[in-house]
């Protein structure tokens, strides 16, 4: 027997009898504006929190730094625990859904990652809310097996999820598996086996449940699919039996307010890394420009030093910058000896850190496309540089999974890169965007001192 989706409810209070004869499984509140998932692949390599306080961006604070050093510690051997941070509220309005059914959650899940899963484990993690329901504090993405195509050893995902749940005070967690091997159940005549495919992930079910449990947390309900997609059967793995269809994701009310509020849903997560991924023909042709370019840098800066201002360089490099990403806002297309300018132009400290200002500004979108097209066409520390400032601009705004994809691309490129390796010790210790927006702040000042007015500072 199927059971048939309920509807979401937007900005409506559920009926309180209703909601008192439901189980909180499927009673979450999804707010609008918390949706800043992890995602975390396996098999990922750990990096070492070191070079923190290099030259050319600003020192950590003492908590930020405890919180790298914590990181680094006990990271070989164990699955990724954060690449992207979970979604942290910063709108308190009441706008909101609710999920009553288990089908309908799963169809959210897209959403709520931001991209349609494949192969993975995504897990909700639920904190205390009011009387109308448990509130979605948390999305966190798992691949199941490695790069290697090693199933991700149970008992380490679990730990990692318990990790993320005692920072985030979570009451419950709901788990949802996707996985295209697996068999959903089958009726034999009018009996019903709704656990029969349950086996293959039984450890991972039962090493959540142990290890949420010695936190006091309790495992609301597990459900498996095959794939998120409309007409796709999902069926429970742990909690009261239960089987279904999905409807088609996209028509979900999580999926459209999203959408209607300018956040992207994206096919697949390699829509992610194409985003910065390495062209080579751009790159080979950057290349060739770069050295002319950085000759004109060095010369601007010698004859801005020789008059005894050599702020005069800085502001005219950030007005190259500021130009170029009004150029994107106007959908213009950067040839190679502009993407040139630009990697040159960033290496000066004062035009960087500017830059955490654009992230929160009008043009930020235009920004983040700028950084995307110099990642794809730059090498090293030049390619380090703009994908960390794409990375950071992805974290404040809510879009985890690219950054966590664009923080990769930077500490490939530059393992010691120093903004880099903080933003991704931030993100995989789940700290809020609202708290990285004082660099932000620090970038309105650093525009001020060079005499240049980038508005009032976002709040």
């Amino acid at each position: 027997m199927t059971t048939s989706a309920t509807p979401f409810h937007a900005s409506e209070p559920p009926d309180r009898e209703q909601h008192a004869a439901s189980n909180s499984t499927f009673c979450a509140r999804l707010r609008r504006q918390s949706a800043l998932p992890y995602d975390s692949p396996a098999g990922v390599r750990a990096r070492a929190a070191g070079g923190r306080a290099a030259a050319g961006h600003p020192a950590p604070s003492s908590e930020t730094a405890q919180t790298a050093e914590d990181s680094a510690r006990g990271r070989a051997n164990r699955a990724r625990c954060a690449e992207d941070p979970p979604p942290y509220i910063r709108d308190m309005s009441e706008h909101s859904v609710r999920v009553n059914d288990p089908g309908e959650l799963i169809a959210a899940v897209p959403a709520m990652v931001g991209f349609t899963p494949e192969r993975s484990v995504v897990v909700l993690v639920l904190r205390r809310g009011n009387a109308h329901g448990a509130l979605v504090d948390a999305v966190v993405r798992f691949d199941l097996e490695g790069p290697d195509g090693r199933r991700v050893r149970a008992g380490t995902l679990a730990g990692c999820v318990a990790r993320i749940c005692a920072h985030d005070e979570a009451v419950e967690v709901l788990a949802v598996i996707v996985d295209d091997r697996a068999e959903h159940p089958r009726s034999e005549g009018d009996v019903e086996h709704p656990r029969c495919a349950a086996g293959r992930f039984d450890a991972l079910v039962g090493a959540l449940a142990r290890r949420l449990a010695a936190c006091d947390i309790s495992l609301g309900g597990v459900w498996a699919a095959g794939a998120i997609a409309a007409g796709e059967p999902w069926w429970t793995l742990s909690g009261p039996d239960l089987r279904g269809v999905l409807r088609d994701p996209a028509t979900s009310v999580v999926a459209l307010t999203h959408v209607l509020e300018g956040r992207p849903i994206r096919g697949s997560r390699s829509e992610l890394t194409a985003l910065v991924a390495v062209d080579p023909l751009a790159r080979a042709q950057v290349a060739a420009q770069l050295e002319d370019a950085l000759a004109l840098a060095r010369e601007r800066y010698a004859r801005a030093a020789r008059r005894g201002d050599p702020n005069s360089y800085s502001r005219q490099a950030l007005d190259y910058v500021l130009w170029q990403v009004a150029n994107m806002a106007s959908g213009a297309a950067l040839l190679a000896p502009e993407l040139a300018k630009l990697a040159a132009a960033l290496r000066d400290r004062a035009v960087r850190d500017t830059m955490f200002a654009v992230a929160v500004g009008d043009h930020a979108a235009a920004a983040e496309a700028l950084w995307g097209a110099l990642a794809r066409a730059l090498s090293g520390a030049d390619r380090a540089e703009a994908a960390a400032l794409l990375g950071y601009s992805a974290y404040v705004h809510g879009d985890g999974p690219l950054a966590g994809v664009a923080l990769d691309a930077a500490l490939d490129a530059d393992p010691d890169h120093p903004m880099a390796v903080l933003l991704d010790t931030a993100l995989r210790m789940g700290m809020r965007p609202e708290r990285l927006r004082r660099l932000a702040r620090s970038g309105y000042h650093t525009a001020a001192g060079l005499g240049v007015d980038l508005g009032t500072p976002a709040p």
